[in-house]
């Protein structure tokens, strides 16, 4: 029996989740680092639009290896594994004079909300698991 999907497609999701948050929050810790880089220009780690076509098994390349020397398609063929996320760049809408485009509030305000979506995403897992473990002990 293969271990691959042993626990279904929500601990995957959440798994991943997690680990796309957990990079997503070294962007932006790097972001608020550099808050005084002159010329820096902020990054971030878009990835939930990419998350939830793989979710949805409709990738922008949807296809199946048939073959082991066949090219995988971008994106790994719809996947969650595939997902790796997008490094976009985020600017200030008024850079400062050294060119530095970091806007404090709104990284810090960034930092939060993917803190408390990892937290969430930790508490979901939890609960998951929870429910395995009840399910092998047999409801006791």
């Amino acid at each position: 029996m293969p271990i691959d999907g042993i626990f279904g497609v929500t601990v995957d999701v959440l798994g991943k989740s997690l680990d796309l948050r957990a990079r997503n929050h070294g962007y932006i810790s790097a972001n608020l680092a550099n808050a005084e880089t002159p010329g820096y220009v902020p990054t971030t780690l878009s990835f939930e639009g990419e998350l939830k076509e793989a979710l949805n098994g409709r990738g922008k390349n949807r296809g199946a290896l048939t073959n082991p020397r066949h090219i995988p398609l971008k994106g790994g063929n719809g996947t969650l594994d595939g997902v790796r996320g997008t490094v976009i760049e985020t600017p200030a809408d008024a850079p400062g004079v050294d060119g530095n485009k970091v806007e404090l509030e709104n990284e810090m305000g960034k930092m939060v909300e993917n803190q408390i979506m990892y937290n969430a995403t930790v508490q979901l897992l939890g609960k998951e698991f929870d429910s395995i473990k009840t399910a092998i002990k047999g409801g006791n």
